[in-house]
């Protein structure tokens, strides 16, 4: 499985030239888009399978507990604490990083309220791994477009610069510090908590692999431990 060795994200023929460009190609556009759809759609079936939220909804529903304050608000204030995280990583927000936020929310809105949660407890488990490996596919479609990350995957592509560690190793890093973080605040963690921690580094590795090949840029979407850069 060489997609878990990747280390970079690969760029491929309708990548943008730049991840700060404010005229990007519309083909870049749609398929920005269409990661992002993904990822709300993904996240969608993670929520309405209801034995679990992301890490990241669990330390903001420890943040709201803390400080009395709304889900809503708390949501902003994670997303505020780990956009300031960039700074020192030399992570910019681009056209991607503000797309990340409304057609993913706008997803979720749109989605939610047609998709029930199945009665069986072993459908649910199964709708969380696939939600999980949906958002995977869509971070690896949105990524490669080039336009700047959501914060979370930001914060993921400056710790493995940082680090020089694959992605996988990284993102799942991050994810159970959110879960340690929102659980010890409070937060409600859950077996879909658990299975997409566990899964969502593999999962956007997969989803990067799968992009480059499917574009016909398979070699360089990985970099194997010990190559020179």
């Amino acid at each position: 499985m060489r997609f878990f060795a990747i280390k970079n994200v690969p760029t491929v023929g309708w990548s943008s030239n730049h991840p700060h460009n404010i005229r990007p190609r519309p083909t870049t556009v749609f398929w920005l888009a269409l990661g992002l759809f993904l990822f709300g759609a993904g996240e969608t079936l993670l929520i309405a399978a209801g034995i679990g939220v992301s890490p990241w909804t669990v330390l903001a529903q420890g943040i709201a507990v803390s400080f009395d304050i709304g889900i809503g608000a708390a949501t902003f204030v994670v997303s505020l604490g780990v956009l300031l995280l960039w700074l020192p990583l030399r992570q910019r927000p681009g056209v991607g990083t503000l797309c990340n936020v409304l057609i993913i929310s706008a997803t979720i809105g749109f989605l939610l309220p047609y998709i029930p949660a199945p009665e069986s407890y072993w459908a649910r488990v199964l709708e969380v791994c696939l939600g999980t490996l949906i958002v995977g596919l869509g971070s690896g479609i949105y990524l490669v477009a080039n336009l700047g990350a959501g914060p979370r995957d930001g914060l993921m592509t400056g710790l493995q610069s940082l680090t020089k560690l694959p992605i996988a190793w990284v993102r799942a890093f991050i994810e159970v510090a959110a879960i340690a973080c929102g659980w010890m605040l409070g937060g409600t963690v859950g077996v879909g908590t658990v299975i997409f921690a566990i899964g969502i580094g593999p999962a956007v590795s997969a989803g990067l692999y799968l992009t480059a090949y499917c574009a016909g840029s398979r070699m360089e979407a990985v970099s194997l431990p010990g190559d020179d850069d």
